[in-house]
């Protein structure tokens, strides 16, 4: 089997909801990719720290990477997270054996993660950025459809992405897309293999240990908190093949799963490779970091997905004397989650071309996103 090692890669409906900001404790500032778990759905706080709840609602759970757990009885504008520590001196560093641990899930995943066909209802968030000027967004709400929500590789190679997974496009709530002249814009839109990957953890739990065995490599974890079942652990990776990764997981030590995923690839260091784009211009281009997170929630005693989410910066490419410097991220909000059947989607995303060109199916529901400030100047065009 052929394996990457590198990583090339709110909206305003109406609705009655009112806007909850999570900041830090200490500093004040806004916490975004807060997790707040409803009783039916999940959210995230955007960019700003602030998510649509209703005032009514009560009794959810509020959590972080990096904070401690709230858990709120009745609604408040504002949400304060305590972080975990204050600075590193008051962690006792324990050591973890990484590779035990990662073989360990990755042998029992279908055991420990929720392993039968799903139906969720999603939030699909897009952003594109050269130069440090923003040049594409897309929000879209739609169906996403997993057979066994976790990555299949023989299906992935021949590219049976259907057998793996299925995405409905039901509202494209924004999608603004301004003319960039960076080459980078003209690559490939394929769907490709380590592209479909990257939507499930087990995909980058089996990234991870290829790095992990790769010939002189070394590696090392952290037990850096723990509190009841859950421990904190943070690791470093640097493998034979010259890759430096680096990240942090949740560990539940009772349900012996993972769950939550943070980590980064340090790529800027590699020297400049020439590609060409799909009409046939080269140009010089380095890889930049990239970063991934998956999140996980418990519930009826299955663990299911809650956030995955790909982010890449620093990727350059130079052409006719001209550098472009490109970001991007690619987010997925798991709302809801239904069981399903092997059937599938009747109406589905054609995965052999751009998503973006399939015609989405209209079913409006309240929106779960609230745009950023940044977002929000950019969909008024400004």
């Amino acid at each position: 089997m052929k394996h990457s090692y590198l990583l090339f890669v709110f909206f305003f409906g109406i609705f009655s909801a009112q806007k909850l900001k999570v900041v830090d404790s200490e500093t004040g500032s806004p916490v975004p990719n807060a997790r707040i778990l409803l009783s039916n759905q999940i959210i995230y706080t955007n960019e700003d720290g602030f998510a649509p709840v209703n005032s009514d609602v009560a009794s959810f759970e509020i959590s972080a990477s990096g904070y401690q757990k709230e858990k709120i009885r009745a609604f408040s504008a504002l949400v304060k997270l305590k972080p975990l520590y204050k600075d590193i001196g008051e962690i006792k560093i324990v050591d973890v054996d990484i590779k035990k641990l990662f073989q360990d899930v990755s042998k029992n995943y279908h055991k420990r993660y929720y392993n039968e066909p799903s139906l969720y209802d999603v939030v699909y968030k897009e952003k594109k950025i050269d130069n440090d000027k923003l040049y594409f967004l897309v929000i879209a709400e739609t169906k996403l459809w997993s057979k066994s929500n976790e990555y299949n590789f023989r299906d992935g190679i021949r590219k049976n992405y259907d057998e793996i997974l299925q995405m409905q496009l039901n509202n494209v709530k924004y999608m603004r897309n301004m003319k960039s002249d960076s080459v980078f814009i003209a690559n490939t839109n394929d769907f490709s293999h380590e592209y479909m990957g990257n939507y499930f953890f087990n995909f980058e739990l089996n990234r991870t240990m290829t790095h992990i065995k790769n010939k002189d490599s070394k590696y090392s974890g952290r037990l850096i908190f723990e509190e009841g079942d859950e421990q904190l652990i943070s690791f470093k990776i640097k493998s034979g093949a010259g890759i430096e990764i680096k990240g942090e997981f949740k560990y539940n030590k009772t349900d012996k799963t993972i769950t939550y995923f943070e980590t980064h690839y340090l790529q800027t260091h590699y020297p400049m490779m020439k590609r060409k784009t799909t009409d046939g211009r080269e140009y010089d281009y380095q890889l930049g970091d990239a970063s991934l997170i998956f999140d996980f929630y418990k519930k009826d005693g299955m663990y299911l997905p809650a956030l995955c989410k790909l982010e890449g910066d620093k990727y350059v490419a130079v052409y006719d004397g001209e550098k472009h410097e490109r970001k991007f991220s690619r987010e997925v909000i798991y709302n809801t989650f239904a069981k399903s059947n092997d059937r599938g989607l009747s109406s589905k995303v054609d995965f052999s071309k751009n998503i973006w060109e399939n015609v989405p199916v209209k079913e409006e529901k309240d929106g779960t996103i609230l745009l950023s400030e940044e977002e929000q100047a950019f969909i008024n065009g400004k």
